[in-house]
Parts: structure tokens; C-alpha cells; sequence
């Protein structure tokens, strides 16, 4: 009789052949013998990201010096990379631009919102959203006057329809970050429509791994972050969507002299661009952003439906896995393809603790309170059969009560 660990074997061999079209980990240094399942934090090293920063130091700008912003392109970066990441989140020319933290792009993005639609006084948001969402969410509410009210996405319709016009704006982010939920943006942005209000949404849990369909859905505006599935490592910069019927009266508080419509006639006034690059603001970081460029390019040739469809049967095993060999934990992600983004988490009194036992096993996982341990499968490298080997591995964790040796996380730590 096969066993349930045998039977999950066979089947993942199965299915990493089905989906081995978008299975590019030969691209990817990930360190040999490692399960990196981390990828919703932090993506991993693309191989040729390493050669281009190396030029990009040694050549661009180590011997053409300043001339490298004209002869390598440098200024064009911030729209030319935009353009790149496009395609994979259903943005067509002329809306995505690349520059600064996602945190300044969200706060960008609602001093703006709030002139697109003056004379209204609330915005609404996610309780659950990511800390930075909500702080950028509550500085710029208090500069234009807004009052927030916090709905989750299941709520959101009533809400609208009790501040009805009132509604500014609509903020809210496509894949839940503890629980990896993903929501329903042509729905909740048509919601928002009906009332005049404008929807914004947080693409960094998605981008790189879900399809976005963001002009398709009707969406106004849209930040990511790009070092989590768009692999774009640690501090690149972030990207901005900005639909192009808002991009004449897109007007961000934050005015640098790069989103200028003629930078370099040092003017004293502003004057925004005519272009989606007014979103543009200061020097970009040029190393990141061209590492970031380079990374992109594993991408190329992989449609982003074709990721979807190996995340989902990679999520989708994982959580088969779970309930065959460690029943005892608590699954908090979706079990519905149509509402899982590209992670599985789960919920342990002792979450830090598995957290740090399955590191010296040699899977890479994350956490965050209350107990959730967070499984993010990048699928453009991770397999089947790393998601059994993972799962294995937890089970050693938890037999061996390894997950009992680790005291509470201290502040600051990540994973």
C-alpha cells in the first residue's frame, strides 16, 4: 500500500513536469540544498544581475563618470524600467514608473488622489493592510482633511454605500500580507466607481507572480514594491501606475525637479511633466535600479498567466501537503484558487519558533504576529517537490518539539 508521503512524491514529480514551462530556476542562484521560501519578502538573485551591476560600477559609471547619464541611458531608467514592468501588471505604455520607496509612491499617490477628487472628505481602507499603507494612509488624510474609515475588503461595499459620495478615495491591497488572500480588484474598483470615488491599489504582494489586469479592471492608481517577486533585491525602488486618462491632472505633493516638463531649464517654478514621468521626483538610485532592469529580464519570455498557473498548482499542492502530514496546524490562506495570492501561511501558538527551526533545516520561511508563519512561493524557482520537502521538514520540526527552543521574537526581527 503507498503511503501518503510516497503518493505526494509521485504526484509532485507529476506536476513539476505539467508546469515546467515556467519553472525558470536556472536562472536563479538560489544556494543548493536550500528550500527558499521567502520569496514574499525578499525575491531571490537572478544569475545575470550580479555581471550588469558590475558593469554598471565598473564601466558606467567608474569610467564614463557623468557622461554614463546620456551614454548608458541613466536618464531614462526610471520610464524605461516602468515600461518593463508593464506587461506584468496589465498597464499599457505610458503609465508605469519606477522610482523611491513604496512608502513615498503610496503617500504620493494620495495627496494626489485627494486633488483628483476635491471637496470629499473620507477615504477607505483595510484595518489588516501593511503598516505603511496605513501610516502613509494617515499623514496624508490628516494634511487634505480626510477622515479614514477602516473596512475590511468583505465590507467595503456597505461602506461605500453609507459615505457614498463622500468617498474620495478607495485604498486598499490586492493580496492580504499575513494570510496571502487575494482580492477582488475589478470587483471593488467598479464598487468604488458607482460612487465617484477613485480606487488605488497596493500591488506588492502581487506583482511579478498574479496577474493585475489593472487597465482591464478600470483601476486609477497603483504602487508595487519590486523585490519580492519581481526580484529586483534588497531597497529597489519602487513603481508607480498612474492611469492615463489621470496622468494630465496627476499632481503629487512631493515636487522634484526629474518630474519637470524641462528639467534641465532649472526653473524656479514648478511645472509638472506632460507625462507620466511628473511622478518623478529626485535622482533616482541608479545601482538598484538598473540591478533591478537586469532582473526583469527573466521574464522575457514567460507570459505572467503562465506563472499564475504554476504558483497556483505549487499553492495549491502545498496546502495538500499540510493537510496529509501536519493536520495540526492551522491553514489561514484561501483554499479557492480564485482567492490565494502566491503564498500559503499558517497559524501556530509556536509560529516564530517553527519559523526559526525550519531555517536550520534549510527552509526559509517568515513570520508575523500572531503566530503566522508565512510559506511564499515564488513560483519561477521553487517546485513541488520543494514544497513536500518543506513540509517534511515540519513535521521533523514539530515531532521533535524543535519549535518549543526559540523564545518570542525581539522588536525588529523580520524572519
Amino acid at each position: 500500500m503507498t503511503s501518503p508521503l510516497d503518493a505526494l512524491g509521485a504526484r509532485a514529480a507529476v506536476l513539476d513536469r505539467e508546469h515546467e514551462a515556467a519553472d525558470l530556476s536556472e536562472l536563479f542562484d538560489v544556494p543548493e540544498g536550500l528550500v527558499y521560501l521567502a520569496g514574499n519578502s525578499l525575491g531571490a538573485l537572478p544569475r545575470g544581475v550580479s555581471s550588469v551591476v558590475e558593469h554598471v560600477v565598473r564601466t558606467q559609471w567608474g569610467h564614463d563618470l557623468v557622461a554614463a547619464w546620456n551614454t548608458h541611458g541613466w536618464w531614462d531608467a526610471p520610464r524605461r524600467v516602468g515600461e518593463r514592468i508593464a506587461p506584468l501588471v496589465g498597464a499599457a505604455p505610458g503609465q508605469v514608473v519606477v522610482g523611491n520607496a513604496t512608502t513615498v509612491n503610496l503617500f504620493q499617490v494620495f495627496r494626489a488622489a485627494a486633488r483628483l477628487r476635491p471637496g470629499r472628505g473620507v477615504v477607505i481602507t483595510d484595518p489588516g493592510s501593511f503598516p505603511t499603507d496605513l501610516y502613509a494612509l494617515q499623514g496624508a488624510a490628516q494634511d487634505v482633511g480626510w477622515r479614514v474609515v477602516l473596512a475590511a475588503p468583505p465590507d467595503v461595499p456597505a461602506a461605500l454605500a453609507q459615505h457614498g459620495e463622500d468617498v474620495a478615495l478607495l485604498a486598499l491591497s490586492h493580496v492580504d500580507y499575513r494570510t496571502g488572500e487575494l482580492w477582488d480588484v475589478p470587483g471593488l474598483t467598479a464598487a468604488a466607481h458607482e460612487v465617484g470615488a477613485l480606487a488605488a491599489w497596493d500591488l506588492c504582494h502581487s506583482a511579478g507572480a498574479v496577474p493585475v489586469n489593472l487597465d482591464e479592471a478600470g483601476v486609477d492608481l497603483a504602487v508595487g514594491c519590486t523585490y519580492k517577486y519581481l526580484n529586483g533585491g534588497p531597497g529597489s525602488p519602487a513603481f508607480t501606475y498612474v492611469a492615463e486618462r489621470h496622468v494630465p491632472h496627476f499632481e503629487p505633493a512631493i515636487r522634484g525637479w526629474h518630474g519637470h516638463a524641462d528639467p534641465f531649464a532649472m526653473s524656479p517654478e514648478h511645472e509638472y511633466a506632460s507625462s507620466v514621468e511628473r511622478v518623478r521626483v529626485g535622482t533616482p538610485a541608479l545601482l538598484s535600479m538598473l540591478a533591478l532592469e537586469a532582473a526583469l529580464a527573466v521574464f522575457d519570455d514567460v507570459p505572467i498567466t503562465w506563472v499564475r498557473a504554476r504558483s497556483l498548482s505549487l499553492t495549491g499542492f502545498l496546502v495538500d501537503c499540510l493537510d496529509a502530514l501536519v493536520p495540526e496546524v492551522t491553514l489561514v490562506t484561501p483554499r479557492e484558487h480564485d482567492r490565494r495570492g502566491s503564498q500559503v501561511s499558517v497559524r501556530h501558538e509556536h509560529g516564530f519558533g517553527i519559523v526559526r527551526a525550519l531555517a536550520g533545516r534549510g527552509v526559509v520561511g517568515d513570520y508575523r504576529d500572531p503566530g503566522i508563519v508565512r510559506l511564499g512561493v515564488a513560483a519561477p524557482y521553487v517546485s513541488h517537490g520543494d514544497l513536500l520537502a518543506a513540509t517534511v521538514a515540519l513535521r521533523q520540526v514539530l515531532d521533535a518539539d524543535e519549535h518549543l527552543a526559540s523564545e518570542p521574537p525581539p522588536a525588529g526581527v523580520v524572519t
